[in-house]
C-alpha cells in the first residue's frame, strides 16, 4: 500500500507540552540541540559534479565488504533532495546540523585545486541553514579519503597530514565567513583501528604497526587543521569528535583488569592524552614499541601540533564496553557474561582482551548494551580527568528495528527510550560539573551504515530506499518537543498522543 504521511501541528505539541511543563527536566537555556549525518552515508551521487572516488567508494564496490553488497553510490540522495532535507531540519526544529565535507568531492584527487562544483554545494548547504535559523558545525573528515591518496599509502604515511591540512585551509577559506563551529576529524580511532588494523571498515587494512602510524598521523592532522582553520578563520570554534566509552573488566581478578587497561588505553587514551596533554600513554608506547612503523613515525614537535588548545572537545558514545582477557573467557561465562562464538579481530587479539556482553542488558540492532549511566560515568571522567575543556555530544543514538505501519506511521518507542535516558544521563553529569554544552542526535536519517550497507536504521526519519521517500518517525516527534521545550518530558510515555 502506499503510504500515507501525516506530520503533526506543533501547536498540538505545544499544548500538551504547556500542561507538562510544571514536570519537566530543563536544559540550560542555550543549550545546543542538533542532529547529525555524513556526507558519503546520506549525500549519493559519487560522480557527479566533478567528485573523485574515495577509499569507501573502493571498500563497498568490493565483493564481500559490506552486508549485501551495498554501497553509498545513492545512498539518501542528499546531494539531490538538499532543500527538502533542510526543511526537515527546520520542522524537528533543531539548532544545529553537523554534517561532513566530502574531501573527494572538494579535491577530487586529494590535492590541488578545489572543485568548485563541491564547493558550491556545501555553500547551499551551509546558506540554507543560516536561511532557516539554524547553525552549521562542519566537520572536515569523515572517513573518505580520496583514494588517489591511499595509493599513496594512506593515513600510515605522514605526508597525508600536509594533504588535509592544505585541504583544511581550502574549506575554511571559502566557507569560513559562514561557520562558526569545526570539527576536524570524526572518530580517528575508526579511521585508523578499524581502517588499518582490523580491516572491518575502507581501506581494509589488517596491520597493527600501520594502525598506530595512522593514529599518529590522524592527529597530527587534527593540529594542522587547527592551525589551518584559526589561519583563515581567527574567531572559530574548533574541536576534534572522538568515539570512548567505558571499559569494565568481566571480574576483579587482576589479568581482567589489566586487559581492559590495555582495552582502555587503545579506545580512550590513545586519542585523549596527545590531544589534552601532549603526550601517549606510557603503557601504549610500551605496548605497541614491537610494532613497525608503529609510534617510529612520531617526530619531535608533533605533540606541541597535536594538543593545540581547543574550543570544545566532541564525544561520540553509544554504548559500554565490558572485556575479559583472553585466558579467562571460561571464567567470564561462569560469571554471566556472554562471550562471543566469531572470531575475535585482531585488535582485541593485540590486546589479548576479549569482549563479552551482560545477558541481562537490553541492546539495539547493533548489538550493544543500553546503559545510559554509562555515558554519565564517561562525562564524570572527562571531568575529572581532563577538566576545563567545554564537550559537546556530537553523536549519540540507536539503530532499532524500524518498520513502516499499515497507517504509514514509523513507532520507534525503543529509540525514544535510549535518547531519552541518555539525554537524562547529560543533566546528571551536568550536575556533577561535566561543562556538557550541547547534544546531537545520530542521526537526522537512516543511510549508508557503513559495513553493515543499509541494514541498520538510526534515523529519526525513515527513508524508504527504492524511492528516497523520507517519514519522521515517532522519535522524530518526540525530540522535536524535547528541543521545543528546551526540556525533558516526565516521563517516555507521556508522547504517545504524538504518533501519527
Amino acid at each position: 500500500m502506499p503510504f500515507r504521511i501525516r506530520r503533526h501541528s506543533y501547536a498540538e505539541v505545544g499544548a500538551t507540552l504547556s500542561a507538562l511543563d510544571s514536570n519537566a527536566v530543563p536544559f540550560p537555556k542555550g543549550f545546543l540541540f542538533g542532529a547529525a549525518t555524513a556526507a558519503y552515508q546520506v549525500e549519493g551521487s559519487v560522480d557527479v559534479g566533478g567528485r573523485g572516488v574515495s577509499i569507501w567508494d573502493t571498500f563497498s564496490h568490493t565483493s564481500g565488504k559490506t552486508v549485501n553488497g551495498d554501497t553509498g553510490d545513492i545512498a539518501c540522495d542528499h546531494f539531490l533532495r538538499l532543500e527538502e532535507d533542510l526543511d526537515l531540519l527546520a520542522e524537528l526544529g533543531v539548532r544545529a546540523y553537523r554534517f561532513s565535507v566530502s574531501w573527494p568531492r572538494v579535491q577530487p584527487t586529494g590535492k590541488g585545486p578545489a572543485n568548485p562544483e563541491g564547493l558550491d554545494f556545501y555553500r547551499r548547504v551551509v546558506d540554507g541553514l543560516r536561511a532557516r535559523g539554524i547553525v552549521p558545525v562542519l566537520t572536515l573528515y569523515h572517513w573518505d579519503l580520496p583514494q588517489p591518496l591511499q595509493d599513496e599509502g594512506g593515513w600510515p604515511q605522514r605526508d597525508t597530514v600536509s594533504r588535509f591540512a592544505e585541504y583544511a585551509g581550502t574549506v575554511a577559506r571559502a566557507l569560513g565567513g559562514t561557520v562558526g563551529r569545526w570539527i576536524t576529524l570524526n572518530e580517528p580511532w575508526c579511521s585508523a583501528w578499524l581502517g588499518y588494523g582490523s580491516g572491518h571498515h575502507a581501506p581494509g587494512i589488517r596491520d597493527i604497526g600501520k594502525a598506530v602510524a595512522a593514529t599518529h598521523h590522524l592527529l597530527l592532522a587534527h593540529g594542522e587543521a587547527v592551525q589551518a582553520i584559526r589561519s583563515a578563520v581567527p574567531a572559530a570554534e574548533v574541536g576534534i569528535s572522538l568515539n570512548l566509552t567505558p571499559i569494565r573488566h568481566a571480574t576483579d581478578h587482576e589479568d581482567d583488569v589489566a586487559a581492559a587497561r590495555r582495552t582502555d588505553g587503545n579506545a580512550n587514551r590513545l586519542f585523549l592524552d596527545p590531544v589534552l596533554t601532549g603526550s601517549y600513554p606510557p603503557d601504549m608506547l610500551e605496548h605497541y614499541q614491537g610494532s613497525a612503523p608503529g609510534f617510529a613515525v612520531v617526530r619531535d614537535g608533533d605533540l606541541e601540533v597535536i594538543s593545540r588548545p581547543l574550543d570544545f572537545l566532541g564525544i561520540n558514545y553509544y554504548t559500554p564496553q565490558t572485556v575479559a582477557d583472553e585466558a579467562r573467557t571460561a571464567q567470564a561465562m561462569v560469571a554471566g557474561y556472554c562471550v562471543p562464538t566469531a572470531e575475535i579481530d585482531l585488535i582485541s587479539s593485540d590486546l589479548h582482551a576479549v569482549p563479552v556482553q551482560r545477558q541481562a542488558f537490553r541492546r539495539t540492532e547493533m548489538g550493544w548494551e543500553v546503559e545510559p549511566a554509562a555515558l554519565t560515568e564517561l562525562l564524570d571522567r572527562l571531568h575529572q580527568e581532563y577538566p576545563h575543556v567545554p564537550i559537546l555530544l556530537t553523536e549519540n543514538g540507536a539503530a532499532c528495528a524500524d518498520y513502516v505501519g499499515q497507517d504509514g506511521s514509523v513507532q520507534d518507542p525503543e529509540r525514544i527510550r535510549y535518547l531519552d535516558g541518555h539525554l537524562r544521563a547529560v543533566l546528571q553529569a551536568r550536575e556533577a560539573g561535566s561543562d556538557v554544552r550541547g547534544y546531537f542526535v545520530w542521526s537526522l536519517m537512516d543511510n549508508f551504515e557503513w559495513a553493515y550497507g543499509y541494514s541498520k536504521r538510526f534515523g529519526l526519519v525513515w527513508i524508504d530506499y527504492p524511492t528516497r521517500t523520507r517519514i519522521p518517525k515517532d522519535s522524530f516527534r518526540w525530540y522535536a518537543q524535547t528541543v521545543r521545550a528546551n526540556a525533558l518530558l516526565p516521563t517516555v510515555e507521556a508522547t504517545a498522543g504524538f504518533r501519527a
